[in-house]
This record gives C-alpha cells, structure tokens and sequence, in this order.
C-alpha cells in the first residue's frame, strides 16, 4: 500500500536533535523552520492575536460598568497596561516565568531581553519555538494585570497603577505562572492541572483586584444613595463580552500550543461553558427581579468561560454544561461577598474571575479525563476524580489557595508601599482626592472624555440645592431632566439644552 503523502509536495519534520544550541541554530546557514509543522506556527500566531482581542473587551466591559465621567480612564488602563506589561515581559518577564533554567518558585534571568529566544522548542511544548512561545505567553501577561487593574475604577490615579503594573507582573504573575505552567515549577511537579490560568490568571487577578479595592477604600458616597451606581452604557458591556467571548477560543483553544484535537475539544468546552453559564445567571437574576438582565446574561458569560479555563484541555463536553452552571451560579451568588467583606470592588471582579477560577479549578479535580489530554498526540496524565485519582483534588486545591494568598498579601504589600512613597513623592498616592474623584479620573488624569457630554448629576443633590454659582455653570434650573417638576431617569443619556 502505497504511503498517504506519496506523489505530494510534503516535506517531512526534522526530528529536533538531543544538542540543539539555544537559538535553535545558527538561522543564516540552517533552516529553523524544518523543526516545526506550519499549522502549529498558523493557529499560534491566530491565537495570540486572538488572546490580544480580549484585552480591549475587558476594557469595554469595564467601561461600560463603570459610570460616564470614569468610562475612558479604563479604556485607557486597558491598553496602556498592555504596553507596559510587553515591555515587562520582553525586558525579563518571559525569562523569570519561562527560563529553562527555572527553580520551582521562579526562573533565572538567562532570557533577559528575549536573549538567546528563537528557534529552540518552547520549555511548554515542542510543537512550537521559543519565540512563538514567548509572544503568546506574552498575552497572557497582559491580560491577566489588565483584569486586576478594573479595581482602581473611579477613584484610583494612574501613574501609581501603572507603575503597580510592573511590579505585580514581576514578583507576582511570573512567580505563579512558573510554577504552574514551567516543567520545573512545584505545582507542575506536584501534578496540579491547569490549562489555560485558572490560577495564574484568574485568582491571581481576582484576589488583586480585592487588595486594591481595600487599599484604595470605599468611592465617595458608597453605602449610601449618594453613590447612585449602575452601569452606564450596556452597550459597551455586551460589545467587550463578544470581543473575551471570541478571544476565549485563542486563551482555551490555544493552550494546546499546536493545531490537534485537544484544540479542538478545548474550543467546544469554551463555548458550552460560556452559553450555561449566560443562560444560569440570567435565569438566577430573573429569579429574583423578574428582568431578563443583559448585563446579567454577558456577567454569566465570562463567568462560565473563567470557570472552564483552567478544564479546557482536560474535560469532556458534557463536563462543560456543568461547569457554566456551577460557575455561573457561584459568580452570582460571589458578589453579596463584598458587603460581606466590606469592601467597595466596583467592578465584582473578585466574585467573577478569584471564585470563578476557584470553583473552575475543583471541578478540573472531578472531570478531568485522561483520554481527552492524550487528543494531541502525545501528553499523558493520571485524569481526575472520573480516572478515580482521587488525590487531585488536593493537589488543585493546594495550587488555587497558595496562589490566591499569594497574590491578595502581594499585592497589599506593593501597594502599601507605594502609598507610603506616596507621602513623600505626591505622583505616587494611590487614590484621587475627594475633589478629583467628583469631577472624575478621565476629566482629572486625562483630560478627554468618552463622550462629548460627561454626566455628573448622579453624584449631586438635587440642583435646588446648589449654590448660586454652581447652578450657573451648570446651567440653572432648566435642565430637561432636573428641577422639582420632573423626576430624573438615570438610564438615560443628558444633553446641553
């Protein structure tokens, strides 16, 4: 019988020798590409730019949860952070997170400056370079700081952020993502399973996001009806869900780290957890309003997709069904924990991405199955609770307390001493003044708006109450909407009259 590639133009891998130098070789008198199927280097290549998608999404989504005259500082927060922490990562992130050198704890610093990173098979996977390696992780790195800064909404000033930025992805996020996802980390010697960043990217940022939100303190007016909050433009809400929604299937499916069935089951899971879990937290929303909440619905979404991250490569499709639900429902009933906790996190991101990554990753304990982890060909693990490896699930505990701890006393302790700078160096204060936080941070930090016309009214009285000069500016007493003849619809967008 005649072989399936005979009569065409296939030319076959060169298997990748036992001395290959750290370069992969020297690319003038080598071929670097002989080591590597051009399918595996195309789906990365689309998955990273996929992974970069979702971080505008997370920008628009919130964007539009937050109220008109803080809208654009999270846009910008958004992609700002993306440069930085690019920066970061080229600089000596990748290296600190990925070396080949690494220990359990973090890498060495022989990377530094993508030094000696092209064409040797990644320290993840052989099925792609270094290099490939390296800019897809790179996303990752950004997204996950860009998810945590959402905790600065309204009332955080920017230098100090970015500069947070840095140093959190530095000491916390490479930290993590070494010894989860590094061949030399304890969590991947301990067997813990963690596919896409259950917890390097969603506990660590969730838990973040609550250190910042306690180290900054409440919003002006929070507790009371003076702080008239609810999400400002639904629209931006739904548009930043369908841009994590179709980068998701980059975040998951990319994880396999080449084009095979595992991709392919990890693309199916995504989806199925995401729709359950729009569907769960609407039907809980509806359960108790009577509304068929969109914000609710898009809330669900990524909660179902947080919650089947770190399963992805490891779970079946009936498995996903039960994930979206489970974690649709954990997320939901999570943000009553912030009255609990006492704790202004305006944007819930501790409810959606710390719990969602927690209940995602006990659940990888009870489902994951070694027959879908072998769909690329090659890896081989013990499975879960349906393999009857009964120890997994303390292994997968293990790997979301420590790193959630990690990060929540990181965090507080990099904070706190910027803050502390911050009586010396005035730039450093972590938070706006009483005064900046009225007017608000893109008036404040950015001087343009996201849109022409930035509502205020929601954190004044009545403007009745206003002195005379006050009333003036804003334009006296005959706004459409103010004024004791009509009451005001806080849904609806102002005009100049």
């Amino acid at each position: 019988m005649a072989a399936p590639t005979q009569g065409l133009p296939y030319i076959p891998l060169v298997p990748v020798p036992s001395d290959i130098p750290v370069t992969g070789g020297d690319s003038l008198t080598e071929n670097l590409n002989v080591y590597y199927e051009s399918g595996n280097i195309a789906w990365m290549l689309m998955s990273t730019a996929l992974v970069l998608l979702m971080i505008p999404g997370v920008g628009f989504f919130y964007s539009g949860l937050a109220r008109r005259k803080s809208a654009l500082s999270l846009l910008w927060l958004s992609v700002m952070g993306t440069a930085v922490i690019s920066f970061q990562w080229f600089f000596w992130g990748y290296s600190l997170a990925f070396s080949h050198k690494a220990g359990k704890y973090m890498g060495a610093l022989d990377n530094i400056g993508f030094r000696g990173v092209l064409g040797a098979p990644s320290v993840a996977s052989p099925l792609i370079p270094d290099l490939l390696f390296a800019i897809y992780q790179g996303m990752f790195a950004a997204i996950t700081v860009v998810l945590a800064i959402g905790a600065v909404a309204e009332r955080g000033r920017m230098l100090p952020c970015l500069i947070y930025m840095f140093i959190w992805s530095t000491v916390i996020y490479d930290a993590i993502a070494c010894w989860t996802w590094n061949p030399h980390g304890w969590v991947a010697q301990l067997g813990g399973l963690d596919f896409a960043g259950g917890t390097p990217v969603h506990i660590a940022s969730g838990t973040a996001a609550l250190a910042y939100s306690y180290m900054l303190g409440k919003r002006r007016g929070h507790g009371t009806q003076e702080l008239n909050y609810r999400p400002h433009n639904v629209t931006h809400i739904v548009i930043g869900t369908v841009f994590l929604w179709v980068g998701w299937f980059g975040f998951n499916a990319g994880s396999a780290l080449g084009a095979n069935m595992r991709a392919v089951m990890a693309a199916v899971v995504t989806h199925l957890a995401a729709c359950t879990g729009g569907i769960t937290w609407c039907l809980v929303d509806y359960r108790l309003e009577r509304k068929w909440s969109t914000v609710g619905f898009c809330s669900g979404v990524i909660a179902g997709l947080v919650a089947i991250t770190p399963g992805s490569g490891y779970v079946p499709p009936w498995a996903a069904i039960i994930f979206g639900v489970v974690g649709g429902a954990a997320c939901n009933y999570a943000t009553k924990l912030k009255y609990f906790l006492r704790c202004d996190d305006a944007l819930d991101i501790f409810a959606v991405h710390a719990v969602g990554g927690f209940v995602g990753n006990l659940l990888t304990a009870f489902f994951a199955a070694d027959y879908i982890v072998h769909l690329d060909g090659f890896s081989s693990l013990p499975g879960g609770w349906v393999n009857h490896h009964w120890i997994q699930l303390g292994y997968q505990l293990a790997d979301s307390v420590s790193g959630g701890a990690y990060s929540f006393f990181g965090t507080c302790v990099i904070l706190g001493v910027l803050d502390f700078l911050g009586k010396y160096i005035p730039v450093l204060k972590l938070r706006a003044t009483e005064e900046e936080e009225i007017l608000g941070i893109d008036d404040v930090e950015i001087g343009e708006f996201a849109y022409d016309y930035v509502e205020i009214s929601r954190d004044v009285g009545p403007i009745e109450e206003m002195d005379a000069e006050s009333r003036r500016s804003y334009g006296g007493g005959s706004h459409p909407y103010h004024g004791p003849e009509k009451s005001y619809d806080s849904t609806r967008p102002m005009v100049e009259p």
